[in-house]
């Protein structure tokens, strides 16, 4: 019997599919959630292994294969919205899975998430080797803190740095931590997956989210995307930081429903 994911939907109209990022749950969403409720069809779904299916464990961890599970376990087509490691999986989902994909938003995401230097020349801005394995070396020690720095790292640069983090923490809270195994393959997943090649070939209506200040998906990557991906938008939020739609709900809001507005209504 075919593996399906746990997901909450309510609320009527277009339908949106929320993905969160690496070390968070769906919980994430329930400010946005709210927000939207009384105009679209909100459905917010946890990764294998995280939140409310903590206890669904993937032996290959891939790309592929958890796409797979949520394109199974949603059967409606949907507006895709992918925050950071989410961000991967709906874009793999709209590529792969495109008769589930109306259109597609990723959220502070890009299509290879390492920064990529060739003789000291920085030819792909992104996270810092170093910092990748000081994540892989604190898993081992204690996935509390481990968690704890990620999310500090997501609020850096922002004008609220302590009530986002504070905020995110309570959300994230509402579930039981993932295991450190689960942890350790989406980072990997995280750090091996590129999608940079394949960017071109989605069709959907496809818009992209970005904070300025946001050291895991830096700003100067942004137009290296916009080359690989010439057929999408962007807008970039210019006080946020990895979590615009924490720090600044409602400017985020209106640029999620004024673009939705010009595509599908």
């Amino acid at each position: 019997m075919m593996k399906t994911l746990t997901y909450q939907s309510s609320g009527q109209g277009l339908a949106l599919v929320f993905i969160h990022g690496w070390g968070l749950n769906s919980a994430i969403w329930q400010p946005l959630k709210e927000k939207l409720l009384p105009h679209y069809q909100i459905i917010t779904i946890d990764l294998p292994g995280f939140g409310a299916n903590r206890n669904v464990q993937l032996h290959d961890y891939s790309l592929a294969n958890v796409s797979q599970l949520i394109a199974n376990s949603i059967n409606q087509p949907a507006v895709y919205v992918g925050w950071s490691l989410g961000g991967l999986v709906a874009s793999y989902i709209a590529l792969h899975h495109s008769n589930k994909v109306k259109g597609l938003i990723t959220v502070a995401s890009s299509p290879y998430f390492i920064e990529e230097k060739v003789q000291g020349e920085v030819l792909w801005y992104g996270i810092k080797k170093p910092v990748l394995q000081g994540f892989y070396q604190q898993l081992e020690e204690n996935i509390e803190k481990t968690l704890t720095s990620f999310l500090k790292i997501q609020a850096m640069g922002s004008p609220n740095i302590r009530q986002d983090i504070k905020q995110l923490q309570s959300l994230v809270l509402q579930y039981p931590t993932p295991t450190k195994q689960t942890l350790a393959k989406s980072l990997c997943l995280l750090e091996t997956t590129d999608l940079r090649q394949q960017l071109k070939n989605i069709q959907q209506p496809f818009l992209r989210l970005y904070g300025r200040l946001d050291s895991l998906v830096p700003k100067k990557s942004i137009a290296l995307i916009d080359q690989l991906a010439p057929q999408s938008e962007h807008y970039i939020f210019e006080h946020a930081s990895h979590a615009p739609f924490i720090s600044h709900p409602e400017i985020f809001q209106t640029q999620l429903t004024q673009w939705l507005a010009l595509y599908f209504y």
